[in-house]
Formats: C-alpha cells, sequence, structure tokens
C-alpha cells in the first residue's frame, strides 16, 4: 500500500467520499454525512488528507483531520478533527485504516495539535472497535452531530514527543 497525500477535492478524494456517503446512507436510512465540509480545511499545515493506494494504483482507503478551536458545536482550542476515515470493502482487514489513523495523529501533533476528536455513529461498530483499540475514549458530544442520539463521539491526547519524554512515558 502507497499513502500519499491529497486535496480533499482530488478526482480520488471525491470517489472515496462518494463511497462513504453511499454506505453511511445504507447504514443509517438517510441521505449520507451532511457535515460542512470545504477542501482548504484539510490544507497544511491546518489539516491532512490521505488517500491509500493498492498495488495497481486504486484508491483503497482514505482519512483526514482539520483544525477546529474552541466554538459553539463543542470543539476545544487545539482540536484535531478526524473526518471521512474509509475504507473500500474489499480493501478491510489489511490494517490500512489503523494506518492512517496513525498518519493523521503523527501529523497533527507535529502541526501543534492537542486532541484529536472523532465523531462516529452506533451503526458503525467496526469504526468505534477501531478508535477504542487505538485509545480513543467517549468525550463530550460535538460537531453537526452532537444532538442525535445515534452519534458517539471520542477524543485522544495528542501529546509532543517531548512532552512525553518529560513525563517519563517514553
Amino acid at each position: 500500500m502507497n499513502i500519499q497525500v491529497r486535496a480533499f477535492d482530488h478526482p480520488d478524494a471525491v470517489k472515496l467520499n462518494d463511497r462513504v456517503q453511499l454506505e453511511y446512507a445504507e447504514r443509517y436510512g438517510d441521505e449520507g454525512d451532511v457535515t460542512p465540509l470545504d477542501a482548504t480545511m484539510f490544507d497544511p499545515p491546518h489539516g491532512l488528507y490521505l488517500i491509500a493506494y493498492d498495488g495497481w494504483d486504486r484508491p483503497v482507503a482514505t482519512g483526514g483531520w482539520r483544525s477546529q478551536e474552541r466554538n459553539a458545536e463543542g470543539y476545544s482550542g487545539g482540536d484535531a478533527e478526524l473526518k471521512r476515515m474509509y475504507v473500500i470493502p474489499e480493501g478491510r482487514g489489511q490494517g490500512l485504516a489503523r494506518r492512517i489513523l496513525a498518519a493523521l495523529e503523527t501529523d497533527a501533533r507535529a502541526a501543534g495539535r492537542t486532541r484529536m476528536v472523532l465523531e462516529t455513529g452506533d451503526r458503525q461498530p467496526e469504526a468505534i472497535a477501531l478508535y477504542l483499540s487505538s485509545g480513543y475514549t467517549p468525550c463530550a458530544k460535538f460537531g453537526h452531530y452532537r444532538t442525535y442520539d445515534s452519534s458517539r463521539c471520542y477524543a485522544k491526547p495528542l501529546q509532543s514527543l517531548r512532552s512525553l519524554q518529560e513525563g517519563g512515558a517514553v
């Protein structure tokens, strides 16, 4: 697998976003995720968007983060919000989501973000399992779907390597 930085409006990103929206619509019986997103939200250093390609250069997985600051939707200053994590069905079970998640966390940490946050839904148990096994814990709801009963929000501190060393954790 080859993971590349891409713009959120890159044709491969659009293709994968269309696929994940169809999956959301099937799982939740609605139009998919209508959270307002702009391609520039993922531009470094305030975000990053990644696409994984298989050995035939086909896009098979995606994920990104965008900066958030304290606001009325429940974000905290220094947040990095995880968005559009998705692996096509035929690419699942290969650890792609875990690799993309780790790369996004590393980049957000390097950009000075202090916490990675994400919102998923109760009909995505595999996503919830990934996040829990990656050190995320439930947190106060935030974002576009914060008032929905099906919404599940998680967070993970993003300490810098220096902070970890000073704290004796490394």
